[in-house]
């Protein structure tokens, strides 16, 4: 069954407060293979012009993700999780994520589509820092796929 298209502009409430810390950043980044010193070397960071650490650019996958659960489990959109791949994933940075942040996530649905029997969901992240200001931007694509014929 197709997805609602008046889900369309749906947002969802700010998650709590993620406080990002250097472990996380350090873990993440060797778990993705990119050694820049500025993800795991606080000196490094500063003579870069950061407060500390940064994350690398897909960091916050984790926390937008995860937000983007509250629409991923809303009963009234009815999307069969059991059937959903991860489509495409965009970033949009006006600051990197820095060591300390408090960041909380707001999910909003930018489309419904469907295309060959398959519902295509794509999910907006405004992710803010503690005093409200826009750190980056995640878009989501959600996949799916069509049931199989009996």
């Amino acid at each position: 069954m197709a997805l609602d298209q008046s889900f369309v502009g749906r947002t969802y409430p700010p998650t709590a407060p993620y406080e990002v810390g250097r472990e996380k950043i350090r873990e993440f980044a060797e778990a993705v293979g990119d050694a820049h010193p500025a993800y795991t070397d606080p000196e490094a960071a500063k003579a870069l012009g950061h407060a500390d650490v940064i994350a690398p650019p897909t960091f916050v996958f984790s926390i937008t993700f995860k937000a983007a659960g509250q629409v991923i489990e809303d009963p009234q959109l009815g999307l069969d999780y059991s059937r959903v791949v991860h489509g495409d994933q965009k970033f949009v940075y006006v600051r990197p994520v820095c060591a300390g942040d408090r960041l909380s996530v707001t999910s909003t649905i930018e489309a419904v589509k469907s295309m060959a029997g398959n519902d295509i969901l794509d999910v907006r992240g405004d992710v803010h820092d503690e005093s409200g200001e826009l750190v980056v931007t995640a878009w989501t694509k959600l996949v799916a796929r069509a049931a199989e014929e009996a």
